[in-house]
């Protein structure tokens, strides 16, 4: 399959390392959010805020229908695009599937001064983080190919680790979802 599919919480790198992947891959890059905030003219935190969370899921799940039907992409999901069941079965079937796993310390690193991130404006972002987590993990689980660690040093690694696992995979050696290093 010539998708790639990266799926993770907010803020665990999918948007930096898809463009990085999809670069070396010689892929279009397409972020989900991205695109549907160009489609409707509306943040996503206007979003929320105008239609809740449930609106904003139905356009999310329109959107990953629509992208997941294109040739040689690679897309960076919405946190919580794996929520519906509908998406899970979407991405598998379109493609190979990424969870990218990060920890929430990290994650509340590079999200602290990101306004655009309407569930985390909250009085205690760890704890909204923690549950996100706790909820989400056996989705991503249950829907990825391969899962990465994201505490890598840097992207270009990270990257090269996805490589050497996707290689991996296309010999038919898939065994183990997780990387070896984590």
């Amino acid at each position: 399959m010539s998708n790639i599919f990266l799926v993770g919480l907010m803020g665990a790198g999918k948007t930096t390392v898809g463009r990085a992947l999809a670069k070396k891959l010689d892929k279009r890059f397409i972020d989900s959010d991205h695109e549907i905030e160009a489609r409707t003219g509306a943040s996503i935190p206007l979003i929320f805020e105008i239609e809740g969370e449930a609106g904003f899921r139905q356009r999310e799940s329109e959107v990953i229908r629509e992208l997941a039907e294109l040739d040689n992409i690679v897309l960076a999901t919405g946190g919580g695009a794996i929520l519906r069941p509908e998406n899970r079965a979407c991405l598998k079937a379109h493609g190979t599937v990424i969870y990218l796993r990060a920890s929430v310390s990290s994650i509340l690193q590079r999200t602290s001064h990101d306004k655009n991130r309407p569930l985390l404006q909250t009085a205690d972002p760890r704890q909204k983080l923690e549950q996100l987590s706790r909820e989400r993990e056996p989705y991503y689980l249950e829907v990825a190919d391969l899962i990465i660690d994201t505490g890598r040093p840097n992207v270009q690694s990270l990257v090269q680790t996805i490589l050497t696992q996707l290689e991996s995979c296309s010999k038919g050696q898939g065994g183990d979802k997780t990387n070896p290093t984590s």
